[in-house]
């Protein structure tokens, strides 16, 4: 595994984003989309983003390739909370489990205080161990629980709420 490389998304990025993230939805472990969605349904979340505080990264490997992305989101939309975002990670399919979300944990973590975030939050749900397990492998806490608030192919679904404070 080489280095990756972290670059604001662009709107020309947005489709491969689009791919990246619909192709998580089949697994039913990642997102509580039940459908694939389309680049115009994800336009005004793209524009919701910007590079001063709410960053959406695009991650390529060593050849450019896009093999991923990142976003930080608003928590609850109030300027109260302006220190806090929902942290999202997307790996294309050919690169989960093999190291990856670590690394875009560590920048993420690294670049969050710069970007005037002290709190990281992740929104996972409670059958999926692997992404549990990365954010606490990274500090992580347990913030909240929700239980049975999601029905995915008539399974009732948890809502983990995990936590880190970064500055």
């Amino acid at each position: 595994m080489g280095e990756l490389q972290f670059r604001n998304a662009e709107l020309k990025d947005l489709e491969k984003i689009v791919e990246i993230y619909n192709s998580t939805i089949p697994s039913r472990m990642v997102t509580a989309d039940t459908e694939s969605v389309s680049v115009e349904s994800r336009k005004n979340w793209f524009d919701e983003h910007n590079p001063e505080t709410r960053p959406l990264w695009i991650i390529e490997n060593n050849d450019h390739e896009t093999i991923g992305w990142v976003s930080f989101s608003s928590f609850y939309g109030r300027p109260a909370y302006n220190g806090t975002v929902e942290m999202s990670i997307y790996l294309d399919e050919s690169c989960r489990g093999k190291g990856y979300g670590k690394k875009v944990m560590e920048y993420c973590i690294d670049k969050a205080p710069s970007l005037g975030i002290k709190t990281l939050l992740g929104f996972i749900f409670s059958h999926n161990e692997a992404s549990l397990k990365l954010f606490r492998n990274f500090g992580f806490e347990e913030w909240g629980m929700f239980p049975d608030v999601a029905v995915l192919d008539g399974i009732e679904r948890s809502l983990t709420i995990l936590g880190k404070r970064v500055s």
